[in-house]
């Protein structure tokens, strides 16, 4: 992990190094590489034996872990569900080792280690975030009270974090990775409210010269660019698509599909165009931010978001366009001036682009199903991507009824005990007369 990501316990920085499949698996050598293996019983004992207390999320891959190690560095600890298909889990391991150990930038999630033991136990381990995902501050257990910590500031820097985080998957990793599940639960939050970007477990590796894929399809309906939903497939430009939705979430607050009270369900972007084609950018803005942010960033921001997801993938901007965007550093297009000064919600401006919704197809939309992640194709990875997708396969991810412990997110938005209160299990402890037990 980079300089700038932080660990709630003060810990060094871990440096990854570079493995493949087949050297996780077999965990005979890391190749001089700073991150370690740890042992079942390390990580067992760090985290007061997967204790329930000691939980931050669980989902279709597993549980994630508080734990504390003996030098005081806290983790979290993803621990994987032994699977029926060995075969296939054994790879999506190593796969995400893999990836998550190519990784070198501030803000993206590094590995600290995994643990290979036995046929059943694949844990990987990573610093541990303190403010959890973006999720749990814009929908989960820290979105409601007066003093929302989530503040423009903070949200435009999660914005220009991410888009970075981006960069360097696409266009500076060798060979370029496509995250494929680029959402608000896999936006982490260091102590200072950076963001990592975290959970590379559908990641795809981009050979040279490849421009897309054909895939089936994973990942959150709502954030998924529509060529990749109906069809399979699958470039960095799903990523750009996925980040547009998370900017007009990150600005409004909002889910990315919501129910109307009619029953009917409406798309983020479909409730945002009209807005912007009205130039009332002030009324997209979160009401928790209470009118305080500043409109020539929120201008950028929702221009960036409406070139992000247009339909055709040819048409949306590469990553290093949007930072350059986001930044200020390019003219807005169609000639139109962004606006300047600090927020205020009679303050109105005529976005640089209008922001053109594109719907899902209906079956798409009436699936009732929070899972995430299409299952039941038990083919290797290698040969489902030689085979077109059958849209039926995808599912949505639910946030419709406020169910925050649904997130299959690193770390999940589901009700946390404070890191404080939690169990160490390297503290001895102290009995009411004072005498140690």
């Amino acid at each position: 992990m980079g300089a700038g990501s932080s660990c709630c316990g003060g810990s060094e920085k871990v440096e990854p190094g570079f493995a493949t499949p087949s050297s996780v698996l077999g965990a005979a050598s890391v190749g001089g590489s700073a991150w370690r293996i740890y042992t079942y019983k390390e990580l067992h004992a760090a985290t007061g034996g997967f204790s329930e207390e000691n939980k931050l999320g669980e989902g279709g891959f597993g549980s994630v872990y508080w734990g504390k190690t003996p030098d005081g560095v806290q983790i979290a600890v993803k621990r994987l569900k032994p699977n029926a298909n060995a075969s296939k889990a054994e790879m999506e391991f190593a796969v995400e080792v893999e990836v998550l150990a190519r990784v070198r930038h501030r803000n993206l999630l590094g590995l600290r280690g995994y643990c290979a033991s036995g046929a059943d136990h694949r844990m990987i381990v990573y610093d541990y975030m303190p403010n959890l995902s973006l999720l749990s501050h814009l929908h989960g257990q820290f979105a409601a009270g007066a003093e929302h910590a989530l503040d423009w500031r903070r949200r435009f820097g999660v914005a220009l974090g991410a888009a970075e985080a981006l960069v360097h998957l696409h266009h500076e990793a060798s060979p370029g990775i496509i995250h494929r599940d680029i959402k608000a639960s896999n936006v982490l939050l260091d102590s200072d409210f950076a963001p990592l970007v975290a959970d590379f477990g559908f990641a795809k590796l981009v050979p040279d010269g490849v421009s897309h894929m054909t895939t089936r399809v994973k990942g959150t309906l709502g954030y998924l660019a529509p060529e990749y939903a109906m069809w399979g497939k699958v470039s960095g430009a799903c990523d750009v698509y996925s980040f547009g939705i998370l900017l007009v979430e990150l600005v409004s607050g909002r889910k990315p599909i919501e129910r109307l009270p009619s029953g009917a369900k409406r798309t983020i972007t479909e409730w945002a165009e009209p807005l912007i084609a009205r130039g009332r950018l002030g009324d997209l803005v979160d009401v928790r931010l209470r009118g305080n942010y500043d409109m020539a960033e929120l201008a950028r921001m929702l221009e960036a978001a409406a070139l992000c997801v247009q339909g055709e993938p040819e048409r949306r901007p590469d990553m290093r366009a949007v930072v350059r965007i986001l930044r200020g550093e390019t003219k807005a297009v169609d000639g139109a001036a962004p606006a300047a000064g600090k927020g205020d919600s009679g303050v109105q401006a005529q976005p640089a682009v209008r922001l053109k919704s594109v719907k899902y197809a209906d079956h798409l939309m009436e699936n009732e199903s929070s899972v995430y992640s299409a299952e039941g194709d038990e083919e290797e990875d290698d040969k489902e991507d030689e085979r077109r997708t059958d849209s039926s396969e995808v599912e949505e991810y639910s946030l419709m009824d406020d169910q925050s412990s649904m997130n299959f997110g690193v770390f999940g938005a589901m009700p946390v005990v404070p890191v404080q209160t939690m169990r160490d299990p390297y503290v001895r402890r102290f009995g009411g007369n004072g005498v140690k037990i």
